[in-house]
């Protein structure tokens, strides 16, 4: 009894079975626009525009007040005193001396500006240092580090402050470097955690058995992989440095005069406030505008530096 192969209807001969048709996709394009994936990355792009473009409707002006057309910060007046915004030529109006209050806003700006500028820098490096020293190394680096982030963490912050630049003067370079010793811990902390999880991948060890000093292991190959993440956070303490700075000022504890801060212009507008609102409501949206700014745009370049982060580590462990 002979055997008889059924073939493909075409003739063809071939015993082979045809391969099936591939199936249309269920996932339409709708589909994917409403995922959670592309609603995270238009979000994070949308934080980043419009904290970009509130960070600039500050910093620019404020930078530039030298050099725009309007009065100086102490040409006084008092024909002109407390007129309303738009008024005689004052965009946001004037004061209860007369003077210009936008120029007094941005020229006071330069200054809270510089300090928090400063002060996060300082922070920063010392964050860094601290943090990284205590991750890498560990045993009694660790623990004095830790111990210190403790026992300031536990302090009242503003009390502290207070007292610091009541022992030392409320100049310029203390205030900067009393906010910068506030905001270290909150660098040293991540920092901290990124190196502990850093010095137990492979290069450490590669770099260990190529007889690579302990020191420079750490910063030529640990901090590079590490310093991007602790500069959002540290982007995003240029808010509370500003905050804090107009606090001590508004408390009489900041720079002094001559010098006018956005704390010090509040304070002395306060008692007016009932009658003349723009004399605390004007720079206190400015001050409101920088700090939204800033924290939206270091939570979108946080998202969209996470978002990359995925798909790399993702690629590793396929390819492991």
């Amino acid at each position: 009894m002979t055997a008889t192969t059924v073939g493909p209807a075409d003739g063809s001969g071939s015993g082979d079975t045809a391969a099936p048709a591939a199936r249309p996709s269920a996932v339409t394009a709708k589909d994917l626009a409403r995922s959670g994936a592309v609603r995270r990355r238009k979000s994070a792009r949308l934080k980043i525009w419009i904290g970009s473009v509130g960070v600039a409707l500050v910093v620019l002006p404020v930078a530039l007040a030298g050099v725009l057309p309007i009065p100086g910060p102490d040409e006084q007046s008092l024909s002109l005193r407390r007129l309303p915004p738009l008024t005689g030529g004052h965009l946001f109006g004037t004061d209860q001396l007369g003077r210009d209050l936008l120029s007094r806003v941005l020229h006071g700006g330069q200054v809270s500006l510089t300090v928090g500028v400063l002060a996060i820098v300082v922070s920063g490096i010392i964050g860094l240092i601290a943090g990284a020293a205590a991750g890498f190394f560990g045993g009694w680096v660790d623990t004095v580090v830790s111990r210190l982030l403790e026992a300031q963490l536990s302090l009242p912050l503003l009390l502290m402050l207070l007292l610091v630049v009541a022992l030392f003067g409320p100049s310029i370079p203390v205030i900067t470097f009393v906010i910068a010793f506030a905001q270290w811990p909150e660098v040293a902390r991540l920092t901290r955690s990124l190196v502990l999880v850093e010095r137990e991948k492979p290069y450490v060890a590669a770099a260990r058995v190529l007889g690579l000093h302990r020191i420079t292991t750490l910063l030529r190959h640990v901090l590079p992989n590490v310093v991007k993440q602790a500069s959002l956070v540290i982007l995003l303490l240029l808010a509370q440095a500003v905050l804090l700075e107009s606090a001590l000022s508004y408390l009489g504890a900041g720079p002094q005069r001559p010098f006018a801060t956005w704390g010090r212009i509040i304070a002395d507008g306060q008692d007016y406030i009932t009658t003349s609102w723009w004399l605390v409501t004007l720079p206190g949206l400015v001050i409101v505008l920088l700090v939204v700014g800033v924290n939206l745009l270091g939570d979108g370049l946080r998202d969209r530096a996470r978002r990359r982060k995925g798909p790399q580590t993702e690629g590793k462990v396929s390819r492991a």
